[in-house]
């Protein structure tokens, strides 16, 4: 089935810059196939496990995070780019390749002791998903997992979230950038 699956995420060369091999999940999302295959197997993966909360990393995040969290009964809370927010948010500030941005969660989204499940459509670097763990502690939330769609493991994301202490999960891998 993940075959299935990797045959209909994308690749656009060169974005969004040269040399850059974007895997884009849009292509599978419009499928209504590949879609319920993809979220038919998260939920497998999560429905028997502790968890309390879904949170989706901006923007994609958002889409299979809800859909999750639905599907196995539990809220929904956005982790979202800065200022984007309305109520007393938390930040996280982390380097990118080229400068840095910073992630915020409402300080009141995550009660104390909350499992959390942390989703996002792709793993490359980690940084931003290692920006949503330090979030979800910040708040008194625990992280059950970093899941995700796609990991490219030549870019060491997931490796750095489980050196980390992360477990992280993807349903496919794409070698190369």
């Amino acid at each position: 089935m993940t075959e299935l699956i990797k045959s209909k995420i994308r690749t656009i060369a060169d974005w969004p810059k040269k040399g850059i091999m974007f895997r884009d999940i849009t292509t599978l999302l419009k499928d209504p196939e590949g879609l319920r295959r993809t979220t038919d197997l998260l939920v497998e993966r999560y429905m028997n496990k502790d968890i309390d909360v879904v949170a989706g990393i901006e923007s994609r995040g958002f889409i299979l995070g809800s859909i999750l969290a639905d599907r196995l009964n539990k809220g929904f809370v956005p982790i979202r780019k800065k200022g984007k927010l309305p109520g007393e948010t938390v930040s996280e500030t982390y380097e990118l390749e080229y400068g840095v941005d910073t992630i915020e969660i409402h300080k009141d989204a995550i009660a104390n002791g909350d499992r959390v499940l942390i989703v996002d459509d792709l793993v490359a670097t980690g940084g931003t998903c290692l920006a949503a763990c330090n979030l979800i502690k910040k708040v008194g939330g625990k992280v059950v997992e970093c899941s995700f769609i796609v990991d490219l493991p030549d870019l060491g994301g997931k490796k750095k979230l489980e050196k980390a202490g992360y477990d992280a999960y993807a349903l496919v891998e794409f070698e190369g950038e």
